[in-house]
This record gives C-alpha cells, structure tokens and sequence, in this order.
C-alpha cells in the first residue's frame, strides 16, 4: 500500500513539475517575460520579477491542496487579489499579443503611437469588471417545485414543518392527507407504536391504547371498537402512512395542502413566533446567496414567517409553504404574534401521595419468605411501602411466574404498609426483545400483572426490568405506557427502577418514563459490581449524579432515591484476579473485627473504608454502609426535595438505620 503511495507522489510531484517547467519554457521562448518587462519598463526589478514568479508559482500549488484562511477581511482580501490577477492576465496577453507582432499592427492602423500603458491598465480593468459583475449580478434560475419538495407527482407529497422540509413523507389519497409513520412519531406524536409482523399501528394516550390496522377504516380502544370514512393507516410501497385528520384528534397540529407541487403544510409549534413582511417584491432562494436558484416570488405586502435573521439575509418560511433566503433589507422590521391552539390532550393522572416515600424491597424466593414477613420486619421502622420481588417474566410470551400471597399482603396492611409487587425480567429461559416487541406477549404481560395485583389486593406494580438492549427501547417505554393506562384505570401506583442515567443507558428514556408513571426509583447503588474493579457500591458522587441526572428529565415529587442496605467485600489475590461478595452491614462490622481493622473515613466517597490482607493472602478492601455513610445520602433526598426514598434490601440494615432515615423522611 505504502509503495503504492509513494510511487504515485512521485509520479504525480514529477508530472507537475515537467508541466511547469514546459510553461514556463514557452513563455520565455516566446519572449514574453522580456517583453513584458519591456513594455512596462521594469528592467531594474528583473529579480524581483524572477522571485515573485517562484513564490507565486509554490503559493498556488499549495492553494490547490490545503485551504488557507487569511487574517484579513475577506473583501478586501479579494478585491487585492482580484485586481492583482486582472492586472498580471492584462499585461501578459499585451505581452504576448506584442511578442506575435500584432500590437505593433494595431497601433500603425489606428495611428497608436503613445498611452500604450494606459490600453494595458484598460484590458486589465475589463478583466476585473467582468469578474465583479459577474459576481454581484443576482441569478434568474427558478428552480423547479417537484426538485425542491423532492416529489414525483400523483398522489406523492413532501411535509413542510415550521422549521424544515421533510421531502417525499407524505401522501394525498382519495382526497385524504396521509404523513409518513416515522416523520408523524418524531415530529407530530411520540406515542405512536409501530409493529410491521402484526400489521398494525398503536396510538397510545393517558386513557386509552387504540390499534389501528394497516390498510383498514376500522379501529379498536380498550372500550370498544369504531371506524372512519377514510384508511386511517396506509401501507404502500414499503412505507406506512397516518392519516392527519385522525391523528388531530390526540395531537395539537393543524394543517393545509397546497398543489402543484403537492405539498402539506403542519404547525404544531405554539406560542410567540417571529414575523415579517416584504416591503418590495423579492425573491425567496434555496441559499443565502444572489446566485442560488429562486423557489418564489414574495409580493409587497406578504407576510413571512422569520426562521433565522441576519444582517444581509433572513431565512422564512412563507404562506405556501417554501422555506428559503430573503435580502433582509427587503423586509420589514420583525415583529412577535402569539400562535395558539383549541386541542386539549387528556392528561396523565399521576397517584401521588401527600407524604414522603419509605419504600423497603424485599427478596422473595420461596413462600418461607412470604411466611415470615411478620418476623423479618419486626424492628422496621417508618416504610410506608413493601416490594416483594414476586414476579418474574417466564416465558417469551409474556406468562410470568408469581410468589404473590394474600397473607403477606394482610400483614403488611397490619403494619401500615402498601404493597408493590416487583415485576423482573431475570430469567435466562426468555428475550426481553421479543416480550416487549411482540403486542400478543406485551398484551398478555400486562394482563397477568394487573389480575394478579386485583386477585391480591395490591396497592400497586413496580417494575425492574435491567440489561435492557438498546434496540428494545421503544418496545420497552412503549410496555410502561400501555402498563400505566392500565394501572391509573385500575387505581394501581405503578413506580419503574432505573439506573443512574449515563449516556451508555440514555435507552432507558427516563423523560419518557417520568411522563406516564408515578415514581422513578433510581437505582443508586451497584456503582462497582460482580466482575469490576474494586470500589464503592454507591459513593455519595455516584448519588448525587443519578438524582441529578434524572432531575433534568423526571419532576422531583416522583423521584425516589434508591439506596443499599449492603456493601462488598472485595478481595484480590496474588495473581492479581478480583472477587467480591454482597454483605450486609452487622456482617461487615464482624468481619472488620475478627481481623481487628478499624476503618476510616473516606472522604472521597463518603463513607468508611478499611483494608487488609485475609488468612489466605488475599488483599481485601470495603467500602461500608451504615449509619455515617445512609445520613450523608438522605441529605440528598432532602436537598433535592425529592418524593422519598428506596431501600435494598430487607435484611441487610440494622435497626438502628431506621432512626437515621426516619430524620429526612416522615
């Protein structure tokens, strides 16, 4: 390759330079330099001359291969330049043109006997005029309608947004306008759901989930079943389309269809917006530039939407809907309207209690663990709210395995707690794609969940759903806003936990998620984990960045802060090979004396921290929980106003954590 390389370098580096030097050869054989310098009677610069040829011949050829930016402003930079080359080709075709003996014809014919500078100083200022105007006289191409909204005719049609051109998204059939799926769900409404294998549409709202079927009048909500006088959904060549006259039902759009070219024009963008009106007729054109080719013509009077505004021209969108460039001085000066709206969406109803959160989850395995609910939280103290992890997705599709017992549920109404039960897609034996992506198994998920939380008489459903593919996304917020409308309908609190957002899990939509559920619970721990490097489960930073992550995207009255009851032993072997375990914190606090360590205080993570080396030579290392480390982490729930608090698990705390949280959360 490299040979290749080079081989072609000095191919090319000998051609040019033979090029050159055959130009420059012919011009010296000709006689034009000697004549040139003649002519103007330059001979005492003949170094100069000799010079200026090599550094103008090396400037230009680096000019061809790298751009230069030149400090000066541009303008002037191009009228030195302009009038330089103009000056340079005039004198070198009157040097040529007198070295083939045709000046001094000329001048014999026309009696020319003097002013021969002032006929070079004419050619070259012809030379630069020519260039000038030919610079600044503005284009008369029109371009052509169909190029510009990139339509073919027929029943074909491009989108135009307030802000841009979607070309070739749309369609116009039997009279209806149709936008594409993908254009109509980035720009118009994000809660559409799209499935090719089951031919269908789903437009999910705060209170109802309807399909539409492709290619059918015929729709079906949670309550029944209804039609329109037009496909709702089309599906053509590859492509699926949505009626807009359907879809400005649920989403706050209005739109007009303009002909020849077909076009559609939509506002769904609301509030103060910029106009203008043309003061003289005016081209509208495609660039910022007199040579770019015209889209239209704006007429005295018209009024333009003001996208962008700058000195010398101003990007608008007109009334027919063309967005391109107008002199601005061809413009009135801008002025604010406000654009409004009569759509109402229905609203998301969020449960919200009226006193902070105390929620404890609780590792459920068998019904042992059921049976000794009563046992296990008898020290507990201020959770308002147990999370069983009772549900498990078992199948791909969508059956789940339960653990859900009535007496457990007595017991902790007893107490004064609600009931979550936790839904977990943990099992290896399914596909969280195929779950979520397919509706029947999404469907049927749903369903077991909302009849198992009645049959129990749960207060609500919270789901962990983790190692979540990116490319299962939207199936997934899809799920949680189709799980939601089922919730609210039955009085159910549904809460999701999620990970601190980085940009490595921006799948989890968390934005999306705060929309349609009740809480958020952050899962703020698992900082270091099974198959890392040794470090803290959950240092106060790792804390603070997950709640204020999620604040830019979720209200604070439904973040929960999730916290752990347990830390890890870390050990690290000769070889240099990590291992850990999860403990809880007496455990910790045991370990720590029979190898008679104190720890110390960390105040890079917040916590205590103690180090050293086991029986076996192992280096081992932890970073503790308890009652030091928990206070500096309900501080955050408190400086940041949020709903509450979230811990795991049951089991792992001692009693006397209780009364610590029990001071941020009541």
């Amino acid at each position: 390759m490299y040979l290749k390389l080079g081989i072609l370098a000095f191919a090319g580096l000998s051609a040019g330079a033979v090029i050159a030097a055959g130009i420059f050869a012919f011009l010296a054989i000709i006689g034009v330099f000697p004549r040139l310098i003649g002519v103007t009677h330059t001979a005492e610069h003949v170094l100069l001359y000799e010079t200026l040829l090599i550094l103008g011949g090396t400037w230009g050829n680096l000019a061809d291969f790298y751009s230069v930016a030149f400090p000066f402003p541009g303008k002037f930079v191009l009228a030195v330049c302009g009038t330089a080359v103009g000056i340079f080709v005039g004198c070198l075709v009157m040097s040529l043109a007198e070295t083939l003996k045709t000046l001094p014809i000329l001048t014999r014919r026309i009696g020319l006997a003097v002013g021969l500078q002032y006929v070079i100083l004419a050619v070259a200022a012809a030379g630069v005029g020519y260039k000038v105007v030919n610079r600044y006289i503005p284009s008369k191409e029109v371009m052509d309608g169909n190029e510009y909204f990139g339509t073919s005719g027929g029943e074909d049609a491009a989108v135009v947004l307030p802000d841009c051109l979607e070309q070739g998204k749309a369609l116009v059939k039997d009279g209806t306008a149709y936008v594409e799926y993908a254009t109509a769900k980035e720009n118009l409404n994000d809660h559409l759901y799209k499935s090719d294998e089951e031919q269908q549409v789903i437009l999910t709202t705060a209170v109802d989930i309807i399909k539409l079927p492709y290619d059918s009048n015929e729709y079906t909500t949670l309550t029944g079943n209804g039609s329109m006088p037009y496909q709702i959904v089309v599906s053509q060549d590859g492509n699926v389309y949505i009626a807009l006259d359907y879809l400005a039902q649920y989403t706050a759009l209005q739109y007009s269809v303009e002909q020849e070219p077909l076009h559609i024009i939509i506002n769904n963008q609301w509030g103060t917006k910029t106009f203008s009106d043309v003061i003289k007729e005016e081209s509208v054109r495609l660039d910022a530039d007199i040579k770019s080719p015209i889209l239209k013509k704006e007429a005295t009077g018209d009024k333009v939407t003001v996208l962008e505004q700058e000195e010398e021209w101003t990007k608008v969108l007109t009334a027919d809907g063309y967005i391109g460039y107008m002199k601005s001085k061809k413009l009135s000066d801008s002025y604010e309207e406000q654009v409004t709206s009569d759509f109402r969406a229905a609203e998301y109803t969020s449960i919200h209690k009226d006193y902070d959160m105390n929620l404890l989850w609780h590792q459920v395995t068998s019904q042992d663990s059921n049976d000794a609910l009563a046992a296990d939280i008898q020290d507990v103290k201020g959770v308002n709210v147990i999370s069983p992890t009772w549900f498990s997705i078992s199948s791909n599709d969508g059956d789940i395995s339960s653990l859900a017992s009535s007496d457990y549920v007595d017991t902790a109404h007893q107490n004064d707690m609600e009931v979550w039960g936790l839904m977990d897609n943990f099992s290896t034996d399914i596909d969280t794609d195929t779950v979520l992506g397919t509706t029947t198994s999404r469907e049927n998920l749903e369903g077991q969940l909302i009849t198992e939380a009645l049959n129990y008489q749960l207060d609500g459903i919270n789901i962990d759903i983790e190692s979540l593919p990116e490319e299962t996304s939207e199936s997934y917020v899809q799920f949680m806003r189709e799980l939601s409308v089922k919730c609210r309908n039955n009085n159910l609190v549904l809460s999701v936990d999620v990970p601190p957002p980085y940009s490595f899990n921006e799948h989890y939509s968390q934005k999306e998620l705060g929309e349609v559920v009740d809480y958020v619970i952050i899962m703020g721990y698992d900082e270091h984990y099974v198959g890392s490097d040794a470090g803290s489960v959950a240092s106060l930073s790792y804390e603070r960045d997950g709640i204020t992550g999620t604040l830019e995207n979720v209200p604070k009255e439904k973040i929960i802060s999730g916290i752990p009851f347990y830390t890890r032993l870390w050990k690290t072997n000769a070889s240099g090979e990590v291992s850990s375990e999860a403990i809880g914190m007496d455990k910790a606090d045991q370990i720590l004396s029979d190898y008679k360590v104190t720890a110390g205080w960390s105040s890079e993570t917040s916590q205590d921290y103690a180090e050293f080396t086991d029986e076996d030579g192992n280096f081992c290392q932890i970073w503790l929980e308890n009652e030091a480390s928990i206070e500096e982490k309900m501080k955050l729930v408190q400086e940041y106003g949020l709903a509450g608090v979230a811990e795991w698990k049951l089991g792992f705390e001692r009693s006397s954590i209780w009364d610590v949280i029990a001071k941020y959360v009541n």
